[in-house]
């Protein structure tokens, strides 16, 4: 069985730049094929819900984007601690709330926060 673990290592190895974003993807997908699908949250996804989760974090003051990832929706849980060590501001009721959208089949932005602190614009989208 694949463990969330695993995918956690191929999320941190795009995160440390060892292996591109489409390469994490094609492991990530890879994992999936190679064992019984099963969803990492309670209600399966709907032929027509969300396929990709995007985090997107812009630089406020010069509009230049620091993160741009996008994951497969089957990967949630650990994209979504990924998402929060970018962005620890994002608190537990936040995590939910997208987790719920995914559920729900929803497609679009789910999450738009301004950090006036750091200087950073936090977008989660379900593609």
């Amino acid at each position: 069985m694949v463990t969330s673990e695993e995918r956690l290592k191929i999320l941190n190895l795009v995160q440390q730049g060892k292996i591109s974003p489409q390469e994490g993807i094609r492991l990530l997908e890879a994992l999936d094929k190679s064992q019984p699908s099963q969803p990492s949250f309670s209600r399966p996804l709907s032929a027509g819900g969300p396929r990709w989760l995007r985090v997107r974090i812009t630089d406020t003051s010069t509009g230049k984007t620091r993160v741009n990832v996008r994951l497969p929706v089957t990967v949630l849980n650990a994209g979504v601690k990924m998402g929060a060590r970018f962005s620890p501001e994002l608190d537990r009721e936040q995590m939910s709330d997208i987790l719920k959208a995914v559920r729900a089949g929803e497609i679009g932005q789910v999450l738009d926060v301004y950090n006036d602190k750091d200087g950073e614009h936090v977008e989660v989208l379900l593609e």
